[in-house]
């Protein structure tokens, strides 16, 4: 069996190396001319990290990122809401890791090119269409370089080709536009001191006016530092989604008055925003779940699949969910276990498509971070204590749904590892 992968994201490169160590033969197409270690930070929660294990990815991951020790949330004031602890200190059989997107995708890459050779990720290859017949799959991918086209046969193509997924459009052409919050992202990292236990991310404000931040470098935490990724989100009233450019550097004036009394004792956030080297402004955008993934020999994974605000750390832990769940039913296909390769495409969607709806809906409610707009509802002037405008077993209840839903609650992840809940 070959199959053809679109996208050399996490989703894509991950997908790669759980074919390979089940030993169905894969190439990684790629729309950039090089893989360069872009973007700023992501997390990735146990359940993620427990499929990663058996890759053999723990040891370079720890070298680079932080093991996320708690999270926090609080208010516009910076008076705490509420706070639990995560991975290992939550009592996970693993942690949960916070590292630079870019230098995760390139430990990726290495992997991918080490154990399936140099060729098995192609650059500069931008997917134009996939055609399909009953014994296989074509997919056409246009070179940047010279324009040329270059046609690749395959038993199954899938697009991990991000948001802007060409196999999507192929698919559902009409009726799947970009569907944006009326909210606005700014992005960014900075190196500064550590705050709180150096391992710690927290969430400030409310669905209006938020700040989010953690640390994503394990090397510098050691040096008594912080390289620590933000974002910062405001509801802009009357906003249009951009036309193209989604990813665009801006200056800090665009946002960084609506900050500039966020100093609390234990973080000073007018300081990191000034800190940064390069701020990048992102609508905050989903599109609504599709009815169906999967065509023929042809399917979907990742941000192509289900794309979702950046609420709940889950985006790139879903992609990777959805790798193993493809990888594990393309085996079966593989083996005769199943009987056609198009079954098995059939089964991933049906395991992996209602899940992930569910997170996109709920991520649209503001997912676990609903207990700061819950403080902003109910305390808007802020409060001397929690425990007098919201139940602490409110806020837990919050917590563990949003868990269950996506797949992360201890019992979960244990399970999912043959340990006892």
């Amino acid at each position: 069996m070959q199959i053809v992968i679109a996208g050399a994201g996490i989703g894509g490169l991950t997908l790669a190396l759980m074919l390979h160590r089940r030993g169905i033969d894969c190439r990684v197409f790629e729309s950039a001319q090089e893989l360069r270690p872009l973007g700023v930070g992501i997390n990735l929660l146990p359940h993620a990290v427990s499929e990663l294990e058996p890759l053999g990815l723990l040891p370079g991951l720890a070298e680079r990122a932080i093991e996320t020790s708690q999270l926090h949330y609080y208010n516009k004031f910076g008076q705490p809401i509420w706070r639990e602890p995560r991975g290992l200190d939550a009592g996970y059989p693993l942690p949960q890791f916070s590292v630079h997107r870019g230098e995760f995708q390139m430990l990726l890459a290495q992997t991918v090119r080490a154990r399936l050779g140099e060729d098995a990720i192609v650059t500069g290859r931008v997917l134009e269409s996939v055609e399909q017949d009953a014994s296989g799959a074509t997919a056409h991918f246009r070179c940047r370089a010279d324009g040329a086209l270059q046609s690749v046969r395959a038993d199954i193509v899938v697009g991990a080709d991000g948001i802007h997924s060409a196999l999507r459009r192929q698919l559902h052409p009409t009726g799947d536009e970009p569907r944006f919050s009326g909210r606005m992202l700014w992005r960014a990292v900075t190196e500064a001191p550590p705050y709180l236990d150096g391992r710690s991310m927290f969430m400030a404000g409310h669905q209006d006016q938020k700040f989010v931040c953690y640390p994503i470098s394990e090397p510098l935490r050691r040096q008594g530092r912080s390289l620590i990724n933000w974002i910062a989100e405001l509801s802009v009233p009357g906003a249009e989604l951009p036309a193209t450019d989604w990813n665009r550097q801006v200056d800090k004036s665009v946002f960084a008055d609506r900050f500039a009394d966020w100093r609390w004792d234990w973080i000073d956030i007018p300081a990191i925003i000034d800190g940064a080297q390069a701020i990048y402004e992102f609508p905050l955008v989903d599109r609504d779940p599709l009815p169906r993934w999967t065509r023929g020999r042809v399917t979907l994974l990742g941000d192509a699949a289900h794309p979702m605000y950046p609420i709940g750390s889950n985006g790139s832990a879903q992609a990777i969910l959805d790798a193993r769940c493809l990888s594990d039913w393309l085996a079966q296909a593989a083996s005769g276990a199943v009987r056609t390769p198009e079954i098995a495409l059939l089964e991933y969607e049906a395991e992996r498509l209602p899940r992930t709806a569910g997170i996109v809906l709920r991520n649209r409610l503001n997912g676990p971070e609903q207990v700061m707009q819950m403080a902003e509802e109910r305390a808007p002037q802020g409060f001397n204590d929690i425990g007098d405008v919201i139940a602490p077993q409110e806020l837990a209840a919050v917590s563990l749904r949003y868990k269950q839903l996506a797949g992360f609650d201890p019992a979960t992840v244990r399970k999912s590892r043959g340990e006892a809940p």
